[in-house]
């Protein structure tokens, strides 16, 4: 009998080229039909792996979760940025690679996250998500997050309307 460790811990610069896979995958099942064909293309591209190592390297605060010796998915979390929504903290990203979602990983990265931000003194949280993006919305509300604002942005021609769920302290 094996066991198969689950792992959250802090990316590496060695985590680079996984990290930036993870991201290619977990985008494009996660975008494909809502951001235009040639926009998410780029975007994946521009996020290859000397991005990732870059923002590794910089202290970016990336966590991962390792399946065994896999890494199935990853989120990017720290201070919020948007001046208009008083929350101290948010989760900028948060993905899984299509095999692991709907398994709880999400939960416990997300929870992670949290609690790594909480240690901070970032104890109010804010997550985006694209409104057509059914699933995420669907991740952020089963956990409680609250619908607190929209946006739209821009992707090529397309203009996407995006809300915004928070979580108190």
């Amino acid at each position: 009998m094996s066991t198969v460790l689950i792992e959250i811990r802090r990316a590496k610069p060695s985590d680079a080229v996984a990290v930036a896979e993870a991201h290619d995958e977990a985008w494009r099942a996660a975008y494909q039909g809502i951001i235009p064909a040639i926009e998410l293309e780029k975007l994946i591209i521009r996020r290859g792996p000397d991005w990732w190592e870059s923002a590794i390297r910089k202290g970016s605060r990336i966590a991962i979760l390792a399946f065994g010796d896999k890494i199935a998915g990853y989120a990017n979390y720290g201070r919020n940025r948007a001046r208009s929504l008083f929350y101290d903290g948010e989760i900028y990203e948060l993905y899984l690679r299509p095999e692991y979602q709907g398994l709880g990983f999400g939960r416990r990265l997300f929870t992670s996250a949290r609690r790594d931000l909480a240690q901070s003194g970032l104890k109010s949280l804010v997550v985006w998500a694209l409104s057509d993006n059914d699933p995420a919305v669907s991740f952020y509300r089963t956990l409680g997050g609250k619908t607190v604002a929209r946006s739209s942005e821009r992707f090529g021609e397309r203009n996407l309307e995006k809300v915004a769920f928070a979580w108190n302290g």
